[in-house]
């Protein structure tokens, strides 16, 4: 069974905004994060977003919005070359206490259930410290990019920074993952073509 790489959207793949990146029109791609994608695309394992949006609950945009937004952008990276296999969304507001908003495991226990993956060979890709905590407790291998929050949660890590691996951003990570599932194959582990069940177009709440 393979492993996942698990994706954080807003200062990972498009870059933050203190009001919240509600629609396509406020959705600005980090350099390289396509080129990232399509890396992502050549290794035979799900490719799965899994992201905070309390804008929905703050009543400052709609599911539908969002979901807008990643027709959008899955549009994008496929006419780049890569390919993300599904995107799963949290809406709360952190003080209603979810078991989906990270660090809360919800989405990404779905996730494995649903696209048929395991957690142990499996990646997150983050720039947060809710992101890096979510993998931590699952056992992922964590990767810190230092695009979007990256640079203040890597002056925050203290005795955790030995729990995780520091990028420049998402193409260097990509390329990290690309080398060390390389090296798996070399060493006769390699991955099953994943069976992705997701639907191609949507997200999931």
């Amino acid at each position: 069974m393979p492993g996942a790489i698990f994706l954080d959207r807003d200062g990972v793949l498009c870059e933050n905004r203190a009001t919240y990146v509600k629609a396509w029109q406020e959705f600005d791609w980090i350099p390289e994060a396509r080129e990232a994608l399509s890396i992502f695309a050549r290794l035979q394992m799900p490719v799965v977003i899994v992201t905070n949006q309390s804008a929905i609950n703050r009543r400052l945009t709609t599911f539908e919005s969002v979901h807008s937004l990643h027709r959008r952008m899955r549009r994008a990276i496929r006419d780049a070359g890569g390919r993300v296999d599904a995107i799963y969304v949290c809406p709360h507001r952190p003080e209603e206490g979810c078991a989906c908003r990270k660090p809360g495991l919800l989405l990404f226990r779905r996730a494995a259930t649903e696209l048929g993956f395991e957690f142990a060979r499996s990646y997150l890709i983050g720039d947060s410290l809710s992101d890096l905590q979510a993998g931590w407790n699952l056992n992922l291998e964590v990767i810190l990019v230092r695009t979007g929050l990256g640079e203040e949660t890597a002056s925050r890590l203290d005795g955790a920074a030995g729990r995780v691996h520091i990028v420049r951003d998402v193409l260097e990570a990509a390329r990290w993952i690309e080398t060390a599932s390389r090296q798996e194959n070399e060493r006769g582990h390699s991955f099953a073509e994943p069976a992705i069940s997701a639907s191609p177009g949507g997200d999931v709440l």
